[in-house]
């Protein structure tokens, strides 16, 4: 397949889920520019880092704790609603968060970083739900994998423009302005979904199980370790990354964002490419060689921080974090499909609650370790070092993952959608 062919593949996809995903394009556009953009922000307002790490674990632990009670609620139940109310509230959050930074009350701010934390739930953790019962088999993929690439083509947007802005007056438009400036633009996947008009499907057809029936937990465990394992790993690099580049070597708002750009660009066409990748090669090679290779690039990315006083290291470091992001997150499409197919129907909400709760509370763990790490003086190399080992766990048990799924396809053990 193409590259053009599997640009088609996406033309499929019944135009209400393409609204949701729209929509979820604008809340990811705050989610990666605050990802990005508020530790600079809060480092600019006088905040240490290991402050600064936990309120980003504050953050991830309201998602953590209404993942799983909202899991079960849309369990058979419509989740249109759930993505307006996160429309309305990410950037409604957002601003409180920015304007209430500079009071420097920690009461106040966490409650506004878990609240705002929260409210990415309601689009987080239904939408690849909704997409499994909205479109039809032939489309899950592609689905899955436009949902997927919103991160990317939020990041494309949000790194162009604050480099254009930051050419533009790199004063006025500091990293304050910067935020609610992308803060604003999430109000428009309000408009987004006041477009979505559908008769929603909540019970698939044809299940072998009822909808109401127990959750295959030893299934669901198997499933979801190595998603653990992978998320542990990434928060205590991903919401850090801005902050390494910053303080061991020297890049400023614009330079971060340039390289992060040019990396999301590259995640972007990566995650077009799934339904191409996944047709020719499959799970059992796409999956395990592309985190592998993500692995190494990790790892020479932490290294630089070795000899960084040598102009050479900021160069190998941004040519490893470009290849890193594309490489790691190419997989997520296909280990999400993998997942929701091992567990089956009835297990698919619960799954997504738990993916979320997993990275959320990940996050929120990690972020509490690193906040621990760096208040002891621990460097962003060695915390880097850890994630990549956390990472090659997690790749091999991947791997033994999809071959059991592909065993238990060949027995017919895998429910097949209509």
């Amino acid at each position: 397949m193409s590259f053009l062919e599997s640009l088609r593949s996406y033309r499929r996809i019944e135009k209400p889920v393409l609204f949701v995903i729209v929509t979820e394009f604008f809340i990811q556009l705050i989610n990666i520019t605050f990802m990005n953009m508020q530790p600079l922000f809060l480092a600019a307002e006088g905040y240490r880092d290991d402050e600064i790490a936990g309120l980003t674990a504050t953050r991830f632990a309201g998602v953590l704790i209404l993942a799983l009670p909202l899991g079960a609620l849309i369990r058979g139940k419509k989740v249109k609603n759930l993505f307006m109310i996160s429309a309305v509230l990410v950037p409604l959050f957002a601003l409180c968060n920015i304007y209430m930074a500079g009071f420097h009350s920690k009461v106040l701010i966490h409650v506004l970083q878990f609240l705002w934390g929260a409210s990415f739930t309601f689009m987080q953790i239904p939408v690849i739900p909704f997409i499994m019962r909205n479109c039809k088999k032939e489309n899950h993929t592609a689905g899955i994998a436009l949902s997927y690439s919103t991160y990317s083509f939020a990041g494309i947007i949000s790194g162009v423009l604050i480099y254009v802005l930051d050419l533009i007056d790199p004063v006025f438009f500091n990293e304050k302005m910067v935020l609610l400036i992308f803060s604003l633009t999430g109000f428009f996947g309000v408009w987004m979904m006041s477009k979505v008009k559908i008769q929603e499907k909540t019970v698939e057809k044809k299940a072998k199980h009822p909808s109401k029936g127990r959750y295959d937990w030893a299934i669901i465990i198997r499933a979801l370790m190595p998603t653990l394992i992978i998320a542990i790993g990434a928060g205590l690099t991903i919401p850090f990354i801005s902050l390494f580049f910053n303080k061991v070597h020297g890049f400023d708002k614009g330079d971060f964002s340039v390289i992060s750009a040019i990396a999301a660009i590259l995640v972007a066409w990566a995650a077009l490419m799934v339904p191409s990748i996944k047709t020719s090669v499959g799970y059992k090679v796409a999956i395990p060689t592309t985190q592998s290779l993500a692995v190494m690039s990790l790892v020479a990315l932490a290294t630089t921080g070795l000899y960084n006083q040598y102009p050479v290291a900021a160069a190998i470091a941004v040519i490893c974090y470009v290849l890193r992001q594309p490489l790691m997150n190419v997989a997520g499409p296909m280990t999400t499909e993998i997942v929701m197919n091992y567990v089956g129907r009835k297990n698919q909400e619960m799954v997504s609650a738990l993916i979320s709760a997993i990275w959320s509370g990940s996050f929120f763990l990690s972020g509490l370790i690193v906040t621990i790490l760096l208040a002891h003086e621990v460097s962003y190399v060695n915390i880097f070092l850890i994630t990549a080992a956390l990472y090659a766990v997690g790749v091999v048990w991947y791997y033994f993952l999809i071959l059991d799924y592909n065993r238990k396809e060949k027995a017919g053990l895998i429910e097949a959608d209509e």
